[in-house]
């Protein structure tokens, strides 16, 4: 199954894709499914032209001059949960990013298959015990679900228990590409189907939970699949209102499984790249006011390019310390103040630090960053 291979001709892809910018520029919810296609398409002076109204609108929903991002520190929860005699306690962990400036936690990941199903809500207690003034932004709708079956309980009841316990946001990850074709490739025939990803989160937004929302693209999904994802996060938010912000990922061939070797695109292109961020921005328009770059998974330069076409977040600072355990995908992986600074300054903003729910941070978490003229 290789369905993200797709031809069209050039000359009536750029006219198509032309057409669709004007109407985009004047109503971007009037645009139909195939208008879309048409402007991820889009390349040369289009694209240009695309990125530059996405940027437009993120100058509209957003304050417009600051580049913002938030404070954190990765857990692999597998890790943590192991209690490994190689590794600090978790507390120290916790106790570490608080001191290093931290005011998120992020945890992914599940427990090992022999831990009892009622760790997940222990970790919890740990780290909110640890330090109950940050934020906890942890476990994905797989780990939810593997909670609740592991516990005997409906869904919503873990998800009461561990709001209550202290979980402030669960990561809209694993969303992948919301077909139920696409998700049953990409997960070799065991991923969650599109209803229960979906029920899994409007659940935990019931609950008074927030998350984020993802899409990730380069494997086997095509513009048709990128644009109906876009549409149905639109729906949830339109009936909950609980995304804090969207997140565009490019499968990294590295870590794919196995099986997806020779299907995940060796390399996104960045003409690709810019197109699907500027049209996540325009699609979303009304309903998500942030946008983030997925910093890890680009280079330099092409980071700065979508932070100029719509997208308004860097996300974490993913603090290293002494005791940083691994971390997944994102180990080793850190944005200095200074990298965060030259950033800023390439793309015209100011950094701005942020809370994981995109408020100002307490005046005694606010780390020293010099500031940039935009």
């Amino acid at each position: 199954m290789v369905l993200r291979e797709w031809a069209r001709d050039a000359h009536a892809a750029v006219d198509e894709a032309r057409e669709a910018l004007r109407h985009v520029a004047d109503d971007p919810a009037s645009l139909t499914d195939d208008e879309w296609v048409a402007l991820l398409g889009a390349t040369g002076s289009e694209l240009d032209a695309l990125c530059a109204l996405a940027d437009s609108a993120r100058r509209r929903v957003t304050d417009g001059e600051s580049l913002t991002f938030v404070v954190n520190r990765n857990l692999d929860t597998a890790v943590i949960a192991a209690d490994r005699d190689d590794l600090p306690p978790l507390e120290s962990l916790v106790d570490e990013a608080r001191h290093l400036g931290a005011t998120e936690i992020c945890m992914q990941g599940p427990i090992p298959v022999d831990a009892p199903g009622d760790q997940y809500l222990r970790l919890v207690e740990r780290i909110h015990a640890a330090a109950p003034d940050l934020h906890l932004h942890a476990f994905r709708p797989p780990e939810v679900r593997d909670a609740a079956t592991r516990m005997g309980i409906p869904i919503v009841d873990f998800l009461r228990q561990a709001h209550d316990a202290g979980l402030g946001s669960v990561p809209g990850t694993a969303a992948q590409v919301l077909d139920d074709e696409v998700r049953a490739y990409l997960g070799n025939g065991v991923a969650p189907t599109v209803r229960e990803w979906v029920e899994t989160i409007e659940t935990a937004h019931s609950v008074g939970l927030f998350s984020t929302a993802t899409l990730l693209y380069g494997h086997v999904e095509t513009p048709h699949h990128q644009v109906a994802h876009l549409r149905l996060l639109n729906g949830i938010q339109s009936r909950t209102g609980g995304f804090s912000e969207l997140i565009l990922m490019p499968m990294v061939p590295a870590m794919a499984a196995p099986h997806l070797h020779g299907v995940a695109t060796s390399t996104v292109s960045r003409r690709e790249t810019r197109a699907v961020h500027a049209v996540a921005r325009l699609i979303t328009l009304g309903r998500f006011d942030h946008l983030q770059v997925a910093w890890t998974k680009h280079d330099r330069d092409t980071t700065e390019q979508i932070l100029v076409g719509g997208a308004d977040d860097i996300g974490g600072l993913l603090l290293d310390g002494e005791l940083m355990p691994s971390a997944g995908q994102e180990a080793g992986r850190v944005l200095d103040v200074d990298d965060l600074v030259d950033i800023a300054a390439r793309v015209g903003r100011a950094p701005r630090q942020r809370t994981t729910a995109y408020t100002d941070p307490p005046a005694d978490r606010v780390l020293p960053i010099p500031q940039v003229r935009p």
